[in-house]
């Protein structure tokens, strides 16, 4: 006989006869007859199926997206595709890894975490670290040539990190204070979003600011804070835009306004063209123009351009949706997390995914100002992926209830 406990107890399990009273003498279980698992809730099953579908999608309109630019650069056609499903092969062993250890062991990394990510921030900007982190168009942001981009595993630090800290004043009463509640969040993710500044990156630097502001809401800090700490930083945000010259010319692109040079502006009107001339079904897959070297970056910053070229207003409407439902299921596992901690954790790794992906999509039809942020799952980079596999799989895993099966056959891998 095989019985499911839910939770950690019992050692031993008892016969039952079929009006379900208890027998005398339950039976004592030896250890080879006792196996942990952990059950998957319907919200995490339907996210692993709304991933996988999004991670299929991706590959194909990447091929599509990146096998012009790469034979122009003397490569295979599936040159990008292959590093991406290299990426995807990583990610999934991270994913199952963050689906099957328990969410709250993630509460006592948080700070060697945080300490790795401004370890390896700090490489990506100090002067005698160009060997390993060299300019990449214009920029430091990754470290061996482009393997590793440290402000994405930041930004799982900053999840994490936010919100061991938060449930720790909570618990100690010292959230609602600005000295003792806010500053250590300021302090240290404000780190992180100056270093991500120096790359620079302003746009990573930002999603920072506005994660860590998310949690801090769901964990219930003062509005008042939020609000005398926004005008006091709107200083500092004006200094690093006249500091970082392109982000100016950016918005003044995005604004119309006739200062803004061309070159600035040319991935917006290109990413325009792209998007209106897909119409309502798209040009066909694989029938895009843009990807012939008209649009800068059309497998990373600018893929969303392609869906709309060639999957038209049906293909990005459907792929919004598929982000809506990711978001939605999230929400839900947090509302069911079984702690403060990995319910604020779930929340943070929710909107993550969301904002990155409707920021880039905003973009990319013309809403918002260019950013360069990813779209998950779907963009090129190793980095981004195996970041959005892990987070996938620690939501799972907060979506999953723990579980203890015992009898002689709960070891046996062929029985179900």
């Amino acid at each position: 006989m095989t019985t499911v406990a839910r939770g950690l107890e019992p050692a031993a399990v008892g016969t039952y006869d079929r009006r379900g009273a208890a027998r005398p003498e339950p039976v004592a279980l030896n250890r080879d007859q006792i196996r942990e698992r952990w059950k998957m809730g319907v919200e995490a099953r339907a996210l692993v199926l709304v991933t996988a579908v999004l991670l299929a999608f991706g590959l194909a309109v990447l091929y599509s997206a990146s096998a012009i630019a790469a034979m122009q650069e003397g490569r295979s056609s599936a040159h990008y595709f292959l590093k991406q499903l290299s990426g995807i092969a990583a990610g999934m062993v991270a994913f199952a890894v963050a689906a099957k250890i328990d969410a709250e062991r993630w509460r006592t990394w948080a700070w060697p975490l945080m300490g790795l990510a401004i370890f390896t921030m700090l490489l990506t900007v100090l002067p005698f670290t160009k060997s390993i982190a060299p300019p990449i168009h214009g920029s430091r942001r990754f470290l061996f040539g482009g393997s590793i981009q440290p402000s994405e595993f930041a930004k799982l630090a900053i999840i994490v990190w936010t919100s061991m800290l938060l449930v720790k004043k909570q618990e100690s009463g010292t959230l609602r204070r600005l000295s003792k509640g806010m500053l250590p969040f300021l302090v240290v993710v404000g780190l992180l979003a100056v270093l991500a500044a120096l790359e620079p990156d302003l746009s990573v630097a930002m999603m920072f600011v506005m994660i860590m502001a998310i949690i801090l809401f769901a964990g219930g800090v003062r509005i008042g804070h939020f609000i005398a700490l926004g005008i006091m930083g709107i200083p500092v945000l004006w200094h690093e835009l006249e500091r970082l010259n392109y982000v100016v010319q950016r918005l003044l692109a995005f604004l119309g306004t006739s200062d803004a040079r061309a070159e600035i502006s040319y991935q917006l009107k290109q990413s325009l063209v792209a998007v209106g001339s897909g119409g309502l079904l798209g040009v066909g897959f694989g029938e895009g123009r843009q990807q012939y070297g008209f649009l800068p970056f059309p497998y990373s910053d600018f893929i969303g351009s392609n869906i709309g070229e060639e999957w038209g207003f049906v293909g990005l409407t459907l792929l919004i949706g598929a982000y809506a439902l990711y978001t939605w299921l999230g929400f839900r596992i947090a509302r069911q997390a079984r702690s403060p901690f990995l319910q604020l954790t779930a929340v943070g790794l929710t909107m993550m995914m969301a904002l990155t992906a409707y920021l880039h999509i905003g973009v990319v039809i013309g809403l918002l100002p260019t950013t360069g942020l990813t779209l998950p799952f779907v963009s090129y980079g190793r980095s981004n992926m195996l970041l959005s596999l892990l987070m996938t799989g620690l939501l799972v895993n907060i979506g999953s209830e723990r579980q203890r099966v015992v009898g002689e056959t709960a070891t046996d891998p062929l029985n179900a």
